[in-house]
């Protein structure tokens, strides 16, 4: 656990982790203060405009031609003969529950009379939580669907999980409100893309956790449960310890005024 930024990985971990964690600790309610003042109106049920567009060949290849006369990179997109097409899509993972990956822990062969460098593997899971701000690229086709894109995404990060627990959501923002809609598995990314134009503010993308009301915490492994458990006590003796400096604050205020 850092003391400046708060991330938490396995102590194993530790001196694989790089991070610029030289900046002072906050107080933890400015943390996405301007995500969450602007979502506070969030509209989840509300479907997009371009949800039940429907184009023929002629317009996606004009379509097409706009798009990528709009973008700044080089990620453009390409129409293939099949009538099909291929981009790339960007997603926001916003994650607040920990992940799990795959660890492998090399422990010596212990064999009598026999001492030397063999080593054989131990299949072990660990949890960490994804930094803020993780952004992924995905190169997909016109005809992958959400469900496929989360696949991709847990792949690119060799999360464990089993895929159910998370859930793609298109964000847009009109009229200083943010509007969320969770993708349906057999959803196009692409092509919501290709309809909404490059612009992130009309449209982006963000991997969330599936929350379908209460957590089904059978769900879970038992170290994975474990592991939720330790988090919650720091998180809430952090919470408490943040709660005594400020009230301490407070009090020599008060008692300097006196």
């Amino acid at each position: 656990l850092s003391p400046d930024c708060s991330f938490t990985c396995h102590y194993r971990c530790r001196a694989l982790v790089r991070l610029d964690c030289s900046g002072p600790l906050g107080t933890g309610d400015e943390d996405d203060g301007s995500e969450q003042a602007l979502e506070k109106d969030t509209n989840v049920d509300e479907p997009s405009e371009w949800e039940k567009t429907e184009l023929d060949q002629a317009q996606v290849e004009q379509r097409i031609k706009e798009y990528n006369s709009q973008i700044n990179s080089n990620l453009f997109m390409s129409l293939n003969k099949d009538g099909s097409y291929t981009g790339f899509i960007k997603v926001h993972l916003k994650l607040v529950r920990p992940v799990s990956v795959p660890a492998t822990k090399r422990i010596p062969s212990v064999q009598a009379g026999r001492p030397g460098p063999r080593t054989q593997g131990v299949k072990r899971r660990t949890s960490f939580y994804l930094p803020k701000g993780t952004v992924k690229h995905l190169h997909i086709f016109s005809h992958t669907r959400a469900s496929e894109v989360i696949d991709a995404l847990l792949r690119k990060f060799t999360v464990v999980d089993n895929p159910r627990k998370f859930a793609l959501f298109e964000r847009s923002e009109k009229d200083e409100q943010v509007y969320l809609r969770k993708l349906a598995d057999e959803e196009q990314p692409l092509r919501l893309r290709l309809l909404a134009g490059p612009s992130e503010k009309v449209l982006s993308f963000v991997l969330k956790e599936n929350e379908t009301g209460e957590v089904n915490w059978d769900a879970f492994t038992l170290p994975e449960l474990h592991n939720f458990l330790r988090i919650l006590q720091r998180e809430e003796e952090e919470h408490v310890r943040r709660l005594r400096h400020r009230y301490a604050r407070c009090r020599q205020k008060m008692q300097e005024a006196l």
